[in-house]
């Protein structure tokens, strides 16, 4: 009996040692990894470039005061306030330069001199012609200096009241110390407030500017170009534009212009574009406006498509893996054509059957595959028993 005993003993540990080494070989071997396919499909491939920058009005004026410098006494208009051509915008209260007044003010009393003058030996001759004591041509001299001294005074006057006030009595209505607008539009900023100093726009100035109005019924989208796709663009091409303000809604517009010359931002060279804006009656779009302009450098409809991280490369040649059987897959190269840096387009190689190697597998998609593909082999054996 104490034999028996310890012949299973023996065997026991046997078999304890036995399973011990089995198990410990089985877990340092590598399970086999498991990838994940995906198959080709029919799509539409769309290259395009994305130009970023703004909205602004094609016609925007700055409108600043002419021939007349001082200080804004009244603001007719606001901020949005829509205007015509010639409407009163601000009026400006001239503070004379005390030499110039000066110098006026001594010639109207230097006129008024010459005039009493004058009027004393008209009023003489025209008694002694009208006695006929002197001849027409001896009273032709006096009336004419009278005249003279009457249109100097005026003149003397007029300047006068245009250095103090900016306007003469000859001029009526049309003064320069009202400012106009020069164009039909929106006021879209007013700079200036009432009892702020302005100055004049000449040739050495550039002048302060009272107000700025746009014309908002023609808009463009002006932005920037990075030189790597300027090339590809050209004036004509359409665009899609996005307004960061206008959700869920795009504007048409059209190329009109390509800046001949790039401008180094930010280490890069930029060219400056302009595209007309389609608007739309339901969307107002104020200036300034931040866009972002999709341009379609190229196009492919309906046709065979990878996902680019499927690809694998050799020198100057392109491969897939191709799976021939369960987890077994073959190297094939491929043509490849246009694409928009997600997908690309399959010229030739690969058909819209085959399986592509992807990425691995975790080991929870592993154990949901090997369960996915028991189920498939038990729905298979009881089709064949059925």
């Amino acid at each position: 009996m104490k034999k028996v005993f310890r012949i299973v003993l023996i065997v026991f540990f046997i078999g304890l040692f036995l399973g011990t080494i089995g198990f410990l070989y089985n877990k340092s071997q590598e399970k086999p990894e498991m990838y994940d396919t995906k198959s080709p499909e029919i799509t539409d491939i769309i290259k395009k470039t994305v130009a970023t920058g703004s909205v602004i009005p094609r016609k925007e004026i700055k409108i600043k005061p002419q021939g007349v410098s001082g200080i804004v006494e009244t603001l007719f208009v606001q901020p949005g306030q829509m205007l015509k051509k010639g409407d009163k915008i601000a009026k400006i209260k001239i503070i004379p330069d005390m030499i110039n007044l000066n110098s006026a003010e001594s010639r109207v009393e230097r006129a008024q001199i010459n005039f009493e003058d004058a009027q004393i030996n008209y009023n003489r001759d025209k008694l002694l012609y009208e006695k006929k004591v002197i001849s027409e041509s001896d009273f032709q001299k006096p009336r004419l200096a009278y005249r003279s001294a009457q249109e100097e005074l005026k003149s003397a006057k007029d300047n006068l009241q245009l250095i103090k006030e900016g306007v003469t009595s000859k001029s009526g209505a049309v003064t320069n110390t009202i400012i106009r607008s020069t164009i039909e539009g929106m006021i879209l900023d007013i700079p200036v407030k009432e009892g702020y100093s302005v100055i004049q726009s000449n040739t050495f100035n550039e002048g302060t500017t009272v107000a700025i109005v746009a014309d908002m019924g023609e808009m463009i989208f002006q932005g920037k170009v990075d030189e790597t796709e300027v090339g590809k663009i050209k004036q004509g091409m359409n665009l899609k534009l996005t307004i960061g303000a206008i959700e869920d809604y795009k504007f048409n517009a059209h190329l009109e212009y390509i800046s001949p010359k790039g401008v180094a931002e930010n280490g890069a060279i930029q060219f400056e574009i302009k595209a007309s804006v389609e608007l739309d009656k339901d969307h107002f779009i104020r200036s300034g406006y931040s866009a972002n302009a999709e341009i379609v450098l190229d196009k492919r409809e309906k046709v065979l498509a990878l996902n680019e991280s499927l690809l694998e490369f050799s020198n100057d040649s392109s491969f897939v893996n191709i799976e021939t059987a369960p987890q077994v897959f073959e190297k094939r190269f491929v043509k490849t054509g246009l694409s928009d840096g997600i997908n690309i387009e399959i010229l030739d190689g690969i058909s819209k059957d085959d399986k592509i190697k992807g990425e691995k597998m975790s080991k929870i998609e592993q154990m949901k595959e090997m369960k996915r593909k028991k189920d498939e082999e038990k729905k298979n054996k009881k089709k064949s028993n059925s």
